[in-house]
């Protein structure tokens, strides 16, 4: 079967990355995906961060299978231009802060009375209204805000942000699973919707249980590094050459994790009998542990776990993660050539549906590469009415 979004067309005015990963998790899944780019393109653009041959491989990433237009939104042609593309798209996408679509004339009122089937879905840092609304919204700030950087990292040790811009990264998904709530929801109605979703609120959402927790007991949790606060032993020890994570969320997984270290009495020792008596006794059970793992090897030590069905898993760095074999299995790595930069390899889409075929991987567009095949062949312009656009800087 052809992907199951082939058909959707999406307009992208996001950018960096909580206005583009949803676009390209769509474009995954087969949605055509235009990026609207102002002249002088997506802020993700910029090379020096994460670079590779002179450009940033952040974009690299999040814009695979795109198409880039350049219309310059800030005139009265660019916007007429706009209009007329709204007419022939499914979804318009963007992380623009508060007022901006209001200002540019292309808040949900203006493209709703152009096109009524439009879905607008903007990703915003703290929502379009209310006390934070003009807040900066950079992935760290996000982080700190809502309380990920106090139960992440080491206790006794500074705040530490998770390691990936999870607060970038969830505004792609929850704008991508608005998206697909709406693209259903007009099958049955006819009409388009506006969407919003807040990098706080979807921050706040990912908390879950912690979440729960807190709000329904008053207990403010703490950073654990690599611990748990409810079960143990469940944390990454320390191994001849490297870091081995074992996780005895049951007690039989307890009784095995005993068996394997070579002190099966450790299981009916009544310290560590149960896991609320390994919880009080955390400071007594971690040590003997890891004096234990510290003789073997990580490999060592997985072939026992494994085999004695503990869970356990090493602690890869990421020449170590794209090596485990379901990366190859489920085709995890996919790749495309470049115009400027030739190959590039990147993470494959984790959506497998049956019919499909596999990951969709078209090069990042460079600026502007199709605005003149998208203005020609969706809105029929002429090579010289195209060639008036450009000289009077609507287009570039």
């Amino acid at each position: 079967m052809a992907h199951p979004l082939s058909g959707v067309r999406i307009l992208e005015l996001g950018q960096i990355i909580a206005g583009t990963y949803g676009g390209q998790m769509l474009s995954d899944l087969g949605a055509e995906v235009i990026k609207i780019e102002a002249p002088e393109g997506d802020l993700g653009r910029i090379p020096s961060v994460a670079p590779y041959k002179g450009i940033s491989t952040l974009f690299l990433t999040f814009n695979r299978n795109k198409k880039s237009v350049v219309i310059n939104l800030k005139t009265d042609a660019g916007r007429a231009l706009f209009y007329d593309l709204v007419k022939v798209a499914d979804v318009v996408l963007d992380n623009f802060r508060a007022g901006v679509l209001e200002r540019l004339k292309v808040d949900y009122p203006t493209l709703s009375a152009i096109n009524p089937r439009i879905i607008q879905c903007s990703v915003t840092g703290f929502g379009s209204d209310g006390a934070y609304k003009d807040y900066p919204a950079l992935d760290i700030i996000i982080q700190a805000i809502s309380g990920y950087l106090a139960i992440t990292g080491e206790p006794g040790r500074p705040p530490a942000r998770v390691g990936i811009p999870l607060a970038d990264l969830c505004g792609g998904i929850f704008s991508c699973e608005g998206i697909l709530a709406a693209l259903y929801q007009r099958e049955r109605t006819g009409r388009g919707c506006r969407i919003e979703t807040s990098m706080f609120d979807g921050m706040l959402n990912l908390l879950s249980y912690m979440g729960t927790h807190y709000l329904s007991t008053g207990e403010v949790p703490t950073p654990q590094g690599s611990a748990h606060e409810f079960t143990v032993p469940w944390q990454a020890f320390q191994a001849k050459d490297g870091y081995v994570v074992i996780a005895t969320r049951q007690e039989n997984f307890w009784r095995r994790l005993c068996v394997v270290l070579g002190e099966p009495g450790l299981a009916d020792d009544p310290r560590f009998a149960t896991n609320p008596k390994r919880l009080e006794n955390r400071a007594v059970l971690i040590p003997l542990i890891e004096n234990i793992v510290r003789t073997r090897t990580v490999a060592e030590w997985i072939d026992k776990l494994r085999a004695a069905e503990v869970p356990a898993a090493p602690v890869n760095n990421l020449d170590g993660a794209f090596a485990e074999p379901p990366v190859a299995e489920h085709e995890m790595i996919v790749e495309y050539d470049h115009p400027e930069v030739g190959k590039v390899r990147l993470p494959g889409n984790p959506i497998k549906m049956s019919g499909m075929s596999g990951t969709l991987s078209r090069p990042a567009p460079r600026l502007g590469e199709h605005t003149d095949a998208i203005l020609s062949e969706l809105l029929a312009l002429s090579a010289e009415q195209i060639a008036s656009l450009r000289r009077q800087g609507v287009i570039a």
